[in-house]
């Protein structure tokens, strides 16, 4: 099997669609479906289910993903140990991050890694955060970012790179900003910007105002910090994000940070790897540029 092919049906695979996967490989559409079909042909079965614009693998897909991953896994670690003598790192990452450290925090040590090592190619993957711990466990991830209260698991390396501070925000207009010190009741009445589903922040916030008899009927939910930002400057209600996706905004008073805060609602950005799996050099030097970064947010 041809090892682009089997990375272009890992990529198709993560994304789950094969124009997501083009942009992510920079092909053109059609020569990712060419790959795939020539795959499939050498195979002689499906690998991919088209459900309307979704794509799903099917069961022989589901048997060639932990393959193609052991196999490109390997043809890295030859690649590096062949020329480790000139410690020149080289091969892929996949890296994984929710949608809010992939805008943030994530630019500026992709910026230095890139310039530094032009010849590792980088993949990030977005997802939810119990989502990359899991595809971290499984080995499709080489490293994963998390957003979420610091938490260990025996399977995972997990380490804390800052304490987030997060942000209750409303449009400078909202009736709340005018408060010297909001309580947690004093919310009992307002409309929520949600993130998606499994969000870590989002379901720490919720639990919180469920702990004190505060249900909502009347939040509004989007797979977009983007959008979120949008309309509650526009009026249609507060939401609760990390402070570094709404610093701009705060600053350029198009947004007011409310004065609420609990300790309970504190997260962390947290990189999670596994420890048995075999550390590249590509790989350890992320890892280091990632902790220098880490180190300069602390300050």
């Amino acid at each position: 099997m041809d090892l682009k092919h089997l990375h272009t049906f890992k990529v198709v695979a993560e994304t789950k669609g094969f124009t997501k996967a083009a942009e992510t490989l920079s092909y053109a559409q059609s020569s990712v479906t060419a790959q795939i079909q020539a795959l499939e042909e050498e195979l002689q079965t499906k690998l991919f289910d088209r459900l309307g614009k979704k794509i799903i693998l099917t069961a022989s897909g589901e048997k060639l993903l932990p393959y193609a991953v052991k196999l490109l896994e390997m043809h890295d670690a030859a690649l590096n140990d062949i020329t480790s003598a000139n410690e020149t790192p080289t091969g892929t990452l996949t890296i994984g991050a929710p949608e809010s450290l992939a805008a943030f925090r994530l630019p500026a040590i992709i910026k230095q890694y890139t310039e530094k090592y032009p010849q590792v190619k980088l993949a990030l993957r977005p997802g939810a955060c119990w989502e990359l711990r899991n595809l971290t466990r499984s080995g499709e991830l080489d490293l994963a970012f998390t957003l979420e209260t610091e938490l260990s698991d025996p399977d995972l390396h997990i380490e804390t790179l800052v304490i987030e501070e997060m942000a209750l925000v409303a449009p400078p207009t909202h009736p709340l900003a005018a408060f010297d010190q909001l309580q947690t009741e004093d919310l009992r009445d307002v409309t929520f910007l949600h993130t998606e589903p499994g969000c870590s922040y989002r379901s720490l916030f919720e639990k919180h105002l469920n702990s004190r008899g505060i249900f909502t009927n009347t939040d509004l939910e989007f797979w977009s910090i983007e959008a979120i930002k949008n309309c509650v400057m526009s009026g249609l209600g507060v939401s609760f994000l990390p402070q570094i996706a709404v610093q701009n905004e705060i600053e350029s008073r198009k947004l007011v940070a409310l004065p609420w805060s609990d300790p309970s609602c504190s997260v962390a950005t947290q990189m999670v790897y596994h420890p048995k799996k075999w550390m590249s050099p590509a790989l350890k030097e992320f890892i280091e540029i990632t902790r220098e970064h880490a180190a300069l947010w602390r300050n």
